[in-house]
């Protein structure tokens, strides 16, 4: 384990160098912890948001599938309504006096015998809409129903893996806490801007055959003796990470090995 430094400002550029590379060794098992969880995390987001999408898409068709339950009823109550007007007006014309009164009701009844029609033309197009609804209603409620198993099975399947690397993940966070204390605030900002700008997370990286870890482009051969004496920090100039020399780094790679 590197020796803390009370001022990090105050230790040789090569302990900030061993600081800077340990930190990097640590961070990249915690990502490789969070590799093995993979895609989970974000394909249980992505059911989570589906299913709510589909609660609610359901919630939506059985409140109009209740609506049109309630228009079929008031649709029977309007042709009920309606037949008992036709007896009354037809009861009504056995006491007419002329004939503009009989032709009134007559009137009446031809009026009350279309709003019937209305009404059953409605009711079988509610029938209609509502043996629809009930086809996609059904589709949705089995997909909800596939989605909750998988998303429970996902759910399974992260627990398990948090389960078995939580307790290592916790004490390597806290050893990047650590190492982060002996590095100084101007080092520690640029070792995260690149970190968190670089796919693989790796800021910190060895020079390897004549080119930065994870580059293909080739470091002139000053660039590298100057790497090499650790007398200054040294950006690779195309990816912007740190550079640290093959011999610092299977060191520090040894130590950390034997640190956890």
């Amino acid at each position: 384990m590197a020796k803390a430094v009370k001022d990090p400002k105050l230790m040789s550029v090569e302990d900030k160098l061993r600081s800077l590379y340990r930190l990097q060794l640590i961070d990249s098992e915690i990502d490789k912890i969070q590799t093995i969880r993979g895609e989970l995390p974000i394909q249980i987001q992505d059911l989570e948001d589906e299913i709510a999408g589909l609660e609610t898409r359901i919630a939506k068709m059985q409140e109009e599938r209740s609506e049109l339950d309630q228009s079929i009823t008031d649709k029977g109550i309007q042709i009920k309504d309606s037949e008992a007007a036709i007896l009354k007006y037809k009861e009504q014309q056995n006491d007419v006096r002329n004939n503009r009164e009989f032709d009134s009701l007559n009137k009446e009844i031809e009026f009350q015998g279309l709003e019937i029609q209305l009404a059953e033309k409605r009711t079988k197009e509610a029938r209609a809409r509502i043996a629809s609804k009930e086809e996609v209603l059904e589709v949705a409620q089995a997909e909800l129903l596939d989605n909750q198993s998988e998303l429970k099975h996902k759910k399974d399947e992260l627990n398990g893996i948090v389960g078995e690397t939580e307790k290592e993940e916790g004490k390597l966070q806290t050893l990047s806490l650590e190492a982060q204390s002996n590095i100084e605030e101007r080092l520690l900002k640029a070792y995260l801007r690149v970190r968190n700008k670089v796919r693989n997370g790796l800021a910190v990286v060895p020079i390897d055959r004549a080119s930065a870890g994870g580059s293909y482009i080739e470091i002139p051969p000053q660039r590298i003796l100057d790497v090499g004496a650790r007398k200054k920090i040294i950006v690779d100039e195309h990816s912007g990470r740190i550079l640290v020399d093959q011999g610092l780094a299977m060191e520090e790679q040894d130590k950390f090995r034997d640190s956890i």
